[in-house]
């Protein structure tokens, strides 16, 4: 199960009063244990900026290694093939031989997944940290030296008291230090925004062995990022600090999609409203771009987490208030369906519609939690026959996807592989279809002959715009009919 799959920590060099473990030819030694969206653009861009520090990705699967070792990475991420190829067999390497690269390491980095519970206590709304305690067990097993341990996950808060109380119990006498050091990367700019990050948070304990850990970890980023921009805090702070800003981001895009139902209610444009709200300093016009629904790995586990930690303190109405952020999105993105269905006179059966986008954000292929999933699994029960063309999503990830979320696959739907085909060509996904929706913000979208894609379509044309990102205008002068979240339709108002 790819989310199962353990990412794994970065190390680096312990601390003067920790045993040394460097050689003459390394300043410091990093071993991160899991090749995933995290683990390998990150250390691949330490290495880039670090050349004296040799930093070795590890990872259970050795399809997953040998794709990194490969000129066909395992991840889409603008900028990524470049670093690596920078770095690979210099300072930066990938292997599955785990225990070795733990046993040299200085520093350990657990950054695995931590997947919503789906069953037992706290099921649909808990994380799951069992890999984090994993990686804790294996960590103390292998070690022969003293290490500094650095959560890289997002995690529950104190869950380094867990990893500090399976380090602590080793039976060699090892000291371990246990630091949280979340990631705020952005798939499809991670590169970038490890680069040039704004902040780097670092939580350690507040006594002397933790403040020496952290200064250790902080001379890492040091080497390329401001020391003004990297902050220091207690522990928890820094655990509960990436849940919270991926809290208040995801709340932002729920608050500008209820307005966006509004404003086809009422004949407001959301994208007026978002520039007019964007322009007050106090708000900013980040995340204000109103769309069929948030998805990815991140916003929904970490809002559900943030909600289960809320209901286990008795926070109930804290639990409520975030909970609703989720309760929006799934609105929104169910909204967009029935808007589908509804304006192509209330059926879809046995229509062809095409879904221009599967990816749950541009310049990605990942697949999780997307929306065009749940879009893709209601126009299915509708009977629907769908047409999906994405210039990265892989279909293997989409059924594995669809079956792990929505519990659709082939087994318990019968005929699912007829009814939804993956184009490799646009044209070909829109031809004959009575619809299509953009459901993913690449910008080739943008650029596509409209005048052909009409033509080919059965009329009336539909165009169902999930991102905002096309003229409506000019295609409505071709002769589609289109419909746009938060933009009115000019066919129920006659005075805008």
């Amino acid at each position: 199960q790819r989310r199962l799959v353990i990412l794994h920590s970065i190390s680096f060099l312990p601390f003067p009063k920790y045993k040394q473990t460097m050689s003459d030819e390394w300043d410091l030694q990093i071993c991160c244990m899991g090749a995933g969206y995290v683990g390998g653009p990150t250390m691949a861009v330490i290495a880039k900026q670090c050349p004296k520090i040799r930093v070795c990705v590890v990872d259970l699967s050795q399809k997953q290694i040998d794709a990194w070792n490969s000129d066909n990475l395992p991840i889409y991420e603008p900028g990524l093939p470049e670093v690596v190829e920078e770095c690979r067999g210099r300072n930066l390497f990938f292997s599955t031989d785990i225990d070795a690269e733990i046993n040299r390491a200085d520093i350990v980095f657990i950054s695995v997944n931590t997947p919503t519970k789906t069953q037992g206590i706290g099921a649909g709304r808990a994380a799951n940290i069992k890999n984090c305690e994993l990686c804790a067990r294996k960590i103390a097993e292998v070690s022969t030296s003293d290490k500094i341990v650095v959560e890289k996950s997002t995690v529950p808060v104190r869950t380094a008291e867990a990893v500090s109380r399976v380090l602590k119990v080793n039976e060699k006498g090892l000291k371990f230090q246990v630091l949280s050091n979340p990631e705020f990367l952005a798939e499809g700019t991670a590169i970038d925004d490890l680069m040039k990050p704004d902040r780097v948070l670092i939580g350690g304990q507040q006594n002397p062995a933790g403040i020496a850990a952290a200064e250790k970890l902080a001379s890492v980023y040091a080497n390329w990022v401001e020391r003004d921009n990297i902050l220091t805090t207690n522990l928890w702070s820094s655990e509960l600090s990436k849940l919270v800003a991926n809290a208040f981001l995801a709340q932002r895009v729920s608050s500008i999609n209820s307005i966006s139902a509004l404003c086809e209610a009422t004949g407001a444009d959301v994208s007026e409203i978002s520039r007019a709200v964007g322009k007050d300093d106090r708000i900013g016009r980040r995340f204000l771009q109103a769309s069929v629904g948030f998805g990815g790995s991140c916003f929904q586990k970490d809002i559900l987490n943030l909600v289960y930690l809320c209901e286990t303190y008795g926070l109930d109405e804290c639990a409520a208030y975030w909970n609703q952020v989720i309760l929006m999105n799934n609105y929104q993105k169910k909204r967009f369906s029935e808007k589908m269905v509804g304006k192509m006179f209330n059926t879809a059966t046995g229509k062809k519609v095409a879904i221009l986008g599967y990816a749950f954000k541009k310049d990605t292929g990942d697949v999780r939690e997307t929306p065009s999933m749940f879009v893709v699994r209601d126009l299915l029960q509708e009977g629907a026959k769908i047409h999906i063309f994405d210039p990265q999503v892989k279909r293997d990830d989409m059924w594995i996807e669809m079956d792990y979320t929505c519990g659709v696959n082939k087994s318990n739907t019968p005929g699912l592989e007829e009814q939804i085909t993956t184009c490799t060509d646009p044209y070909d996904a829109c031809a004959g279809a009575h619809a299509m929706a953009i459901l993913t913000e690449w910008d080739e979208f943008k650029s596509y002959d409209y005048e052909k894609i009409y033509a080919s379509m059965s009329k009336p044309a539909f165009i169902f715009d999930g991102r905002n990102i096309l003229d409506h205008e000019a295609l409505r002068k071709i002769g589609f009919e289109v419909h746009a979240i938060g933009h009115p339709d000019p066919n129920e108002f006659d005075d805008l």
